[in-house]
Parts: C-alpha cells; structure tokens; sequence
C-alpha cells in the first residue's frame, strides 16, 4: 500500500519524530478549536453579560453527557480503520469508513432531536438559575439543530486520524473558525443576538468543517475514499465499531454525568460562581485538549502496530506518550495558574468571577498532568482491543468516586474547594488502576504469543 505525503508510517522507523509529527497538528488543531470557543465565551461575556455567560457554560457539562456517547463511536471507526490500514486490508477499510459516515449522519440526526426536546428539562433538572436559563434553552436548542454535521466531522477527523493524517483537519478547523470569529462579531455585537448568535455562529462554522473534511474524503484515493454510491452501512463493520467504541462513549457520558453533577453543585452557588466556573473551565480546556493529542496519539499508534503485528513496539509508544503528556500537563497546567488572574480577567472584569476562577485553576490546573497521563492509559488499552475493561475502571475510580464525593465530602463540607479536589483524587486513583491493566495485558499477549 502505497503512503501519501500526509499519512504517517507508525509502524516502522523512529518513534519520537512521528509521534511529534502526529501529535503537534492535532494539539494545535484541539487549541484552535478552544481559541475559537474561548472567543465565544470573551464576547458573549463582555457583550451581553455575566447572565449570558453562564448561560453558555450551563450548557457545556450537559452538552458533553448527551454527544459523548456517540462521538465514543468515532473511537471505534478511528481503531478499526487503523488496525485494518496497519495490516494492509483496503476493502476492510473502505468499508468501514463508508459505515461509519453514515452511522454518524444517524446519530447525528437521533441526538438532534432528542436533544432540542429533553435537553431544556434536563437544564430545569439541574437547577439552573432563572435568570439564566431562558438564554440556556435557546442557546442549547440551536446548537443541537447543528448535531448531525458535528458528528460528521468527529468522524471524519477520526478516520484521517486513523491513517496519520492530522494536518489537513487542522486547516479545515483554521478555515471554519475564522468563520466562526466573525459571525460571533456580527451577530452579537452588530445584531445583539446574545446566545443565540454564538449558536448560529458555532453550527455554521461546523457545517464549514464538516463539508470540507468529506470534500477531502471524497478526493482520496484508496480505502479511506469516500464515494456516495458505497455509502451503506455494513452491518458486520458497524457491530465492530460499536463494540469498541460504545464503552469509550459510555464511559464519556457517565463522565459527563458526573459533570453535570457537579455543575448542579456549583449552580447552588449562584451565577458568579457559575461565570468564574465556566471561565475556568475554558481556560483548563487548552490543557486538555493539548494533553489529549497524546491520548489520541496512543490510541492511534497502538492500533496500527497491533494490525502490523508489531507487538514490542506498543510498549514504547506507551513510554513515549506517557512521558510526553506529563510534561504538557505540568507545563500547561502551572503555567495557566501562575497567569490566572491575567487569563480569567479576559472574559470578565468582576472580582467575584475572577475570584472562584483562581480557586478552580489552583486546584485543577497544577495536578492536570495526572489527567492526562489517565487518559494516555486507556488510549494504549482501547488501541489493543480492550474497551471494556478501560471502561469499567474509569467509570468505577472516576466516575463512582466523584458521585461518591459529591454526596457525602461535599455535603460535609459544603464549598467549592471541596468540590474541585474531587478531581485530582479519582484522576490518581484512576490512573494507577489503569496501569495495572496494561501491564496485565502486555503480559497475557506475551504468554500467548510465546515472547519473553
């Protein structure tokens, strides 16, 4: 099989160089898509008030709980076509990557309607303060309109993922925040739109996306070609995605769960709270998402060799990722603290917001690290075929124990602070669970494989 200038050998060669190839496109790409966002936030905040804000941010926990389920389904699209492209099988790959854009359109259409309907109770269920959450339905019922293209570009992005390909979605994200940048300005400010011209700017900016990312598709050439006519879902291909990336999903929403959870907590505290929350909350996302390139890396690395064959080389992608995403986190994560008062003074000038944004980013931001090193684990363990187990674990060590926290820590000593170190207890917990199992399963591989 013959590589483009844009795919990525992940099975032969040094591993450091590729992995940086791989990974810097995509951390760009995932701050890029934050910077965009953040933007959102900066004049939503500055142009139509604290209320509006926190109205944005309300939606962020619940957004993520009812979309992770089926962007885990990207996960398994992105294993499957890496396995398959590692082992060199073009109409398994061709296949696959024609069922899973039409899984995605479904879903996609599925998680529109569900959400425009149930989402609004949900927000009342969550106990969003009234002044707050009228912005909050418009803002969510719009952004759910734009459903089916969000889908499709994750998708889309997770199959060029597959095959080493992180630049071209890179410029396609360039391209469509623009886009978003300047509908945020002409809607909000030119036509006081509020809330819901920051919706409208997000979905026209992820229909840009998502037409160029299958417009890329479309003009590949081997299995990764998307053609119209082949579009069908293969039942046996849509079975396997499923059933890897259907744990991956579960585990994001019931992570999500307990976000939404915890942000029912610090609604409690009144909308400052929930502002200097939401604030944060964006600028903690630049470290994830920066963080979670290494996830994305393992995943894919680890996916290709296991199709190879090339067994011993996934303990060094491992190695590699691992060290790498500690000294994102560290760096990042620090640094984003230290500039705390300077970075949550962007989206607004109150002393309150800026006040319980510190206390977060103080706690949250200097253990982030552990975050990502969690995350690179379950990256290597779904990479090997192991979904469910990484799964259970997070639901049980994160998850469990942040519901278990909010319940009983928090209820004893009702503050934010108490609320936050929540996170960096279960991300340790977690982590070290996580580790075990790895090394649990390289060692059952060993034996089955008769290597030393």
């Amino acid at each position: 099989m013959k590589r483009k200038s844009y795919e990525i050998d992940m099975c032969n060669g040094s591993l450091l160089p590729k992995i940086l190839l791989f990974s810097i496109p995509l951390m760009m790409s995932s701050i890029l898509q934050l910077l965009f966002n953040a933007a959102d936030m900066v004049v939503v905040g500055r142009f139509a008030g604290n209320s509006a804000l926190a109205a944005v941010g309300a939606n962020a926990s619940l957004i993520n709980l009812l979309t992770n389920l089926f962007i885990g389904f990207s996960v398994g699209a992105n294993v499957l076509v890496a396995r398959f492209y590692g082992a060199k099988k073009e109409k398994e790959i061709s296949e696959t990557v024609h069922s899973a854009i039409v899984l995605s359109f479904f879903c996609g259409l599925g998680l529109m309607v569900f959400g425009m309907i149930v989402a609004p109770r949900i927000l009342e269920l969550m106990g969003t303060p009234h002044d707050v959450l009228d912005q909050a339905v418009l803002y969510i019922r719009i952004y759910f309109a734009g459903m089916p293209v969000i889908l499709l570009y994750n998708f889309g992005s997770a199959i060029l993922r597959a095959v080493g390909d992180t630049q071209r979605p890179l410029y396609y994200l360039s391209a469509a925040g623009m886009i978003n940048i300047i509908l945020n300005l002409i809607f909000v400010i030119g036509f006081h739109l509020g809330v819901a011209g920051v919706a409208l700017a997000t979905v026209i900016s992820q229909i840009v996306s998502a037409f160029l990312i299958l417009r890329c598709m479309s003009k590949m050439e081997g299995g990764c070609q998307v053609e119209w006519k082949k579009l069908r879902m293969k039942k046996e291909k849509v079975v396997q995605i499923v059933r890897i990336g259907f744990p991956a999903g579960l585990q994001g929403t019931v992570f999500s769960l307990s976000n939404v959870l915890i942000q029912s907590s610090v609604n409690s505290f009144g909308s400052v709270a929930m502002a200097g929350n939401t604030a944060a909350s964006n600028i903690e996302g630049f470290i994830y998402m920066a963080m979670n390139s290494y996830h994305q890396t393992a995943l894919s690395f680890t996916s290709q060799n296991f199709g190879a064959g090339n067994f011993k080389r996934i303990g060094k992608v491992l190695a590699e990722c691992l060290a790498m995403v500690a000294g994102v986190g560290l760096l990042m994560g620090w640094a984003a603290y230290l500039c705390g008062n300077q970075l949550l003074g962007i989206y607004s000038s109150d002393p309150g917001v800026i006040e319980v944004g510190l206390m977060r980013l103080s706690v949250i931001c200097t253990t982030y690290c552990l975050c990502g090193i969690m995350d690179v684990l379950v990256g290597a363990l779904r990479g090997l075929g192991y979904a469910v187990m990484p799964m259970i674990v997070s639901l049980v060590g994160a998850c469990g124990f942040r519901i278990l926290w909010i319940f009983t820590v928090f209820q004893w000593r009702r503050s934010l602070l108490s609320l936050y170190i929540s996170y960096p207890v279960s991300w340790a917990l977690t982590g070290g669970v996580h580790m075990i199992c790895f090394l649990w399963v390289r060692k059952k591989q060993a034996v089955s494989l008769g290597m030393k």
